[in-house]
């Protein structure tokens, strides 16, 4: 075993291919080695969506390069590495399956323990890669099929304190982005969209803002949108619409992360305020100043993942490997794929027609 642990993990939740190896260092900051990340843009674009199936196809093509691409590019030799980590979960159960069965493989292959982890844990620790940071602290998990605030208290124990009641805040950019006319992927080109236009041009909806605590919901707002595009003549008034969107997501967020200060300080009487803001759509600028500025209104510390590991990616899933690792949390060569993994177990559902706040 290496003084400094090394692990390798493996990310294949969805439409990403991803291979990384990262290192224990005593500075509390683990150094990446090697991330490879390989998208599937091309393969889904025209039909404005990832395909399950094709997604899956791809993972199997891919992964067995990505993974030796990632080894060299780290300088490592496989009998260096101390352990292998794989996503096992939430995603799409083909793409899941491909990812964690390589890495059962390798791991039976290497006589090395295996670690299986829920993609969302990744994301939560995500910013451990380029800040030190101590528990607990508030996350704003945003991303393409999640969104959530939560009290994370240690390695593995969450609270959920919001989170959305509809669709989550990267589907809703994902679903502007497709009504406006921007290619697959949309969501993250949308903010550029929104830089030529009006913010002030169309005034908004802001679902549940007064009510349901730091729950969000952007159903209403998405059907709003709809609505709006049907009506719309010119490019002009497609880049004010992207504009008057991306003003009244920071504005939602704004409101509903003041509101998540307070719940997270009920529960949490350390003099600890740090605010993590992690997913996909951490990414967004224009999103990153409001949360910003909302935290040093209310004296929290706000900190985000590096812009390349916002996204889906391997590093965050082999932060998770090495923190469990230390733990001396492994898992059997059995352990399942769990399309539906949750990071707080005893939260209540929220979702659907008839949720009342």
């Amino acid at each position: 075993m290496a003084k400094k642990p090394i692990i390798l993990g493996i990310e294949t939740s969805c439409d990403e291919t991803a291979v990384s190896l990262i290192q224990d260092d005593k500075s509390g900051i683990p150094k990446i080695l090697s991330n490879i990340v390989s998208s599937q843009f091309d393969i889904h674009k025209e039909f404005g969506g990832v395909v399950p199936e094709l997604a899956a196809r791809s993972h199997v093509e891919k992964i067995d390069i990505i993974a030796k691409k990632a080894i060299q590019e780290s300088g490592v030799s496989l009998d260096k590495v101390s352990a292998i980590a794989a996503t096992m979960g939430p995603g799409l159960i083909v793409c899941l399956t491909v990812g964690l069965n390589f890495g059962k493989a390798m791991a039976s292959s290497l006589n090395l323990p295996f670690i299986g982890v829920n993609h969302l844990e990744g994301h939560a620790l995500s910013p451990k890669l380029n800040s030190k940071i101590e528990y607990p602290y508030l996350l704003l998990l945003i991303s393409g099929g999640h969104s959530q605030y939560l009290s994370v208290n240690s390695l593995g124990k969450y609270k959920r304190l919001g989170t959305t009641i509809d669709d989550a805040l990267g589907e809703a950019f994902d679903k502007t982005a497709k009504l406006l006319g921007i290619e697959f992927p949309g969501g993250p080109k949308l903010e550029k969209f929104s830089e030529q236009g009006d913010p002030n041009k169309f005034e908004l909806p802001k679902p549940i803002i007064n009510k349901g605590g730091c729950n969000l919901s952007f159903a209403g707002l998405k059907t709003a949108i709809l609505r709006i595009t049907k009506t719309i003549k010119t490019e002009q008034d497609k880049f004010d619409l992207a504009a008057s969107f991306q003003k009244t997501i920071e504005e939602i967020l704004y409101i509903k992360t003041k509101i998540a200060f307070d719940e997270f300080k009920k529960i949490n009487s350390q003099d600890k305020n740090s605010f993590i803001v992690a997913g996909g759509v951490a990414a967004n600028k224009g999103i990153r100043e409001k949360l910003i500025k909302v935290s040093k209104e209310n004296n929290f510390k706000p900190i985000f993942p590096d812009l390349k590991l916002c996204g889906d990616n391997a590093a965050m899933i082999a932060m998770v490997g090495l923190e469990k690792f230390k733990a001396k949390q492994f898992d059997n060569l059995d352990l399942p794929a769990n399309p539906r993994l949750v990071l707080d177990e005893s939260a209540k559902f929220l979702k659907g027609a008839g949720v009342k706040l």
